[in-house]
């Protein structure tokens, strides 16, 4: 049965040459990056390409089960355990996101996230109306699902944090289709990472906003998990695409909870069938 690769000099030495590979990658496809137009079609699928790339250096590997939905326009949920299901929602289905106003003011990564078509929404109160008709305005003009995390954070994987509601105001009353979608990690030969190493190893997440499970000992930055996980010898990612619900007449809240119950529902399943 597989476990958490033990760290040594070699596997810190493969680590950082994969990171610095990485890091390489990024500075290389910037011309090109910069070049392409911002958020339009062609820019969106190359970024499959340039997360495909990450995936690769990390060994991070895809098992896919079900199909994504062909409706349009399609928003898709999930559950979020760490910074990669960034990379494997873009590749698996093509795509983009909506995220917080926040990462736009990141330096580098707001301005790609912004040429790959990312939604950037403010969600304090008093901007919702105007957050709301962006992604209105956005859904109706693109060809491509738009991908969100209702947790609102990332978890430490033992369980799928409550939903926020105001994410699925975009849908409330309109021919929105939602797709509920769930993502589990497993190393790479199919053994479930359990609880307390997906929490020390695996997921990518803030002990404070844990309300269940395992924390970690070290809090990483995003690029700090990266290179965990490249020192590790990656991990394999199942997603599983869930048939979209009936959500017609349902208001957001009514929404949020039916498709957390459906997506917290086939998680827990997973992962205890796994565990046998």
């Amino acid at each position: 049965m597989a476990q958490v690769r033990k760290q040594n000099i070699f596997n810190t030495i493969t680590g950082t040459l994969r990171f610095v590979a990485f890091w390489i990658m990024v500075f290389v496809q910037l011309p090109l990056i910069i070049l392409l137009p911002a958020r339009k079609k062609i820019t969106v699928k190359y970024m499959a390409v340039f997360m495909k790339i990450l995936l690769i250096l990390a060994s991070i590997k895809i098992v896919k089960h079900g199909e994504i939905s062909k409706k349009r326009p399609l928003l898709v949920a999930g559950n979020h355990i760490s910074v990669f299901e960034i990379a494997t929602f873009p590749v698996m289905f093509g795509g983009s996101f909506i995220s917080k106003n926040d990462v736009r003011r990141w330096p580098l990564v707001g301005y790609i996230a912004n040429k790959f078509g990312v939604v950037f929404i403010d969600r304090r109160p008093s901007h919702a109306a105007t957050a709301l008709k962006l992604v209105q305005d956005e859904i109706a003009r693109i060809s491509w699902p738009l991908y969100i995390f209702p947790e609102g954070t990332t978890t430490n994987g033992a369980y799928v944090k409550e939903f926020k509601s105001s994410l699925f105001n975009v849908a409330e009353g309109t021919d929105v289709t939602v797709q509920p979608v769930v993502t589990q990690y497993c190393f790479h030969d199919g053994t479930p990472i359990n609880d307390e190493d997906l929490a020390e190893h695996y997921a990518y997440f803030d002990n404070a906003k844990q309300t269940q499970g395992p924390k970690c000992s070290r809090e990483r930055s995003a690029f700090g998990q990266i290179f965990h996980i490249m020192v590790l010898g990656g991990f394999t990612v199942n997603v599983y695409m869930l048939p979209p619900p009936p959500l017609a007449g349902m208001d957001r809240k009514q929404m949020a909870t039916t498709l957390h119950k459906i997506i917290s529902d086939k998680y827990t399943e997973i992962q205890k069938r796994d565990e046998k």
